[in-house]
């Protein structure tokens, strides 16, 4: 698929240089001489990016900087600035108001196409992270399981679920929530960091949902690290009087005070090494299989469910989360 990219330029010149410049390199171009067509442009036509000169008529660079970062259609367009060397000043302001880069005049063809690109895979990178951890979102995770099974690599993915997470939200509050969230996902981040494999793959399905994917004979020394971890962790997102008791009191629909244990985890994990798997949706469904099961596990903390069945032992149930 060709990538498109918007040039807003008054002078005519300019943008024609970047037309041939960007054409041989294999873009498709469109064309806008001013600040006002550049923002129609850049809601009717889609560009990949946006090359914006920082002074044009009837609306400048800036300005069409702030309408462009203000209207869902465009607001994840990456844009590179084109300014003078004694338009520093403005170049900055535009960085602060959410340009991608900036590319001062007279510009090196090379430089500004490498920068076209690097604010490319930049946005890319950004479309496809969960914007509250950081971590990769459902289009990297499934890209992630799709590779491997293409290649034929084993491996084993852990589902992990932070149980009654929706009480502690309802207790504490959003951010206390997010607080809870990302410091699971720290806690994924050093499990993984601390394997040394570089196979092993942390991803934010969305919600209180995670996916580690890892080669199948580090499964389940990871599962029971990252149990043990958050076990010892959980306690200190509570306030001290709950932290005490172990729990909390959290009203249900009818007013009722309904208590509410702490955060745990249940983990799924379905490998490679016990049966085979056709598509990436047979992973999720045995996982998330297995972490259903681990649910249903008594006692107090984090428990994970190993799938030991091989191919024909078992049927696999209706997947819970929407991964396409």
């Amino acid at each position: 698929m060709t990538n498109r990219v918007l040039i807003a330029d008054d002078d005519e010149d300019i943008r024609a240089y970047l037309e041939v410049t960007l054409r041989l390199d294999g873009f498709d171009v469109v064309q806008a001489g001013d600040g006002v067509e550049a923002v129609t442009l850049a809601r009717t036509r889609s560009p990949d990016v946006i090359i914006l000169d920082v002074m044009m008529p009837r609306l400048d660079g800036l300005q069409a900087l702030h309408r462009l970062r203000g209207d869902s259609r465009t607001s994840h367009i990456p844009v590179v600035l084109l300014t003078a060397r004694a338009q520093r000043s403005d170049a900055i302001a535009g960085l602060d108001a959410g340009a991608d880069d900036y590319v001062t005049k007279p510009f090196d063809a090379e430089e500004l196409l490498a920068r076209i690109r690097s604010a490319m895979r930049r946005a890319e990178t950004q479309r496809t992270r969960n914007p509250l951890t950081g971590l990769p979102g459902n289009e990297s995770i499934l890209a992630d399981l799709t590779q491997r099974l293409d290649e034929g690599r084993p491996f084993a993915m852990l589902y992990v679920d932070l149980d009654r997470f929706k009480p502690f939200n309802d207790h504490y509050g959003f951010l206390r929530g997010d607080d809870a969230l990302r410091s699971l996902a720290q806690i994924l981040e050093d499990v993984r960091d601390e394997l040394n494999d570089p196979e092993a793959f942390v991803g934010h399905v969305g919600g209180d949902d995670f996916v580690l994917t890892l080669p199948p004979h580090l499964a389940e020394d990871a599962a029971a690290a990252v149990c043990a971890r958050f076990d010892a962790f959980s306690p200190s997102l509570y306030d001290d009087d709950d932290r005490a008791v172990g729990a909390i009191e959290v009203p249900d629909r009818r007013g009722v005070p309904q208590r509410h244990g702490m955060l745990s985890l249940s983990i799924g994990i379905a490998t490679t090494d016990r049966r085979d798997f056709a598509h990436h949706g047979e992973v999720v469904v045995t996982a998330t299989e297995m972490k259903r099961y681990a649910k249903t596990r008594g006692g107090a903390g984090s428990h994970y469910a190993f799938d030991r069945r091989t191919d024909g032992d078992g049927e696999g149930v209706e997947i819970e989360v929407d991964l396409p």
